[in-house]
């Protein structure tokens, strides 16, 4: 054999150890800036990295279905490239059915749970000065219904449709990103906005401390659990979407709010190895309270809530490297 071609087997040998070795690549598809799914992105990118456990980057999205589009479409296991994205229960089951239109040609099945992150608070914003106190009461008025395609946008429009409201009947209708929808309220060019995120919401904590200043007050709009609103969202996501009461301290509210809410899931694709999930899971739960300092709806990520989650028997099955972990730690059986 020439000395040339015993070169190039070399070269090709070298550099493929090279490959070998190299860190996986984990892209964090997060959301707009002002939610929390933004902060806690990007903390967990970070703790990845630092933990040298991947090279790990969060990316700015719409959200929820764009993060869910990004794992479907951009994961690489050739290239050792892995999207992992933040995402709403309600939006995991149905493109994980491919009941979501975008999905309907092609599921997201390949989506696997890793670990719940959080429940999400679905916020009707206002002021008090609106007059504002029920679903109905949006008709005529100027209201964002969220960023287009988001799960917050999916969900407002099943909130309005719950109320008998038809978007037709706003004086203006925005679909605005969280931050833009708190500052576009604060400036009086809209009524009242949708949001669905993590409990507290930065730029709803910044929206109440600008009312204050103004001389008006923050204010939620109730969806009462036995009102007509919760009862089609349940019936349409059947232990996904959930009641609560939402207390006043929360944004500086002048009650206390009855609230609805939906999970939130930090979800991997199968293709990822089993070893990368497990090492993943462990970075996350050996460093939450640095997570939580980064954001504080991370109090919820537990191993309990992510347990309790697996014996609920979701539709979407969760990853095996995740499982490994939960057992390896006895928290599951």
């Amino acid at each position: 054999m020439k000395l040339w071609k015993l070169w190039v087997i070399f070269l090709v040998l070298v550099l493929g150890t090279a490959l070998a070795q190299q860190r996986p690549r984990v892209v964090i598809p997060t959301g707009s800036t002002g939610g929390v799914f933004f902060f806690y992105g990007q903390a967990i990118a970070k703790l990845l990295s630092e933990a040298g456990v991947a090279d790990a980057t969060a990316q700015q999205t719409g959200g929820s279905y764009d993060n869910i589009l990004l794992l479907r479409d951009r994961t690489d296991p050739r290239s050792n490239t892995y999207y992992c994205a933040l995402a709403t229960t309600d939006s995991a089951l149905v493109t994980y059915t491919g009941e979501e239109p975008r999905f309907t040609q092609r599921k997201a099945d390949m989506q696997r749970i890793m670990f719940y992150m959080y429940p999400s608070l679905i916020h009707i914003v206002t002021t008090e000065k609106s007059g504002i106190k029920f679903v109905g009461d949006l008709r005529g008025k100027r209201v964002s219904t969220g960023q287009p395609g988001s799960s917050t946008e999916n969900l407002a429009l099943l909130v309005l449709k719950g109320a008998g409201v038809d978007v037709r009947e706003f004086a203006k209708r925005e679909r605005l990103p969280a931050a833009e929808s708190a500052k576009a309220l604060s400036e009086g060019t809209i009524d009242a906005y949708f949001w669905v995120g993590g409990v507290p919401t930065a730029s709803v904590v910044e929206l109440a401390q600008s009312l204050a200043r103004k001389g008006d007050q923050i204010k939620l709009v109730d969806s009462p659990r036995t009102g007509p609103t919760a009862q089609l969202l349940q019936k349409e996501f059947p232990g996904i979407i959930t009641t609560g009461v939402l207390p006043k301290t929360a944004y500086g509210t002048k009650d206390n709010v009855f609230a609805l809410y939906t999970g939130n899931l930090f979800l991997c694709p199968a293709s990822m190895p089993d070893d990368l999930a497990a090492a993943i899971m462990k970075a996350v739960f050996s460093n939450l309270q640095t997570l939580v300092t980064a954001t504080a709806a991370a109090r919820d990520t537990t191993i309990k809530n992510t347990v309790d989650l697996v014996n609920q028997k979701v539709a979407i099955p969760f990853h095996p490297g995740a499982l490994r972990y939960l057992r390896e730690t006895g928290a599951l059986k």
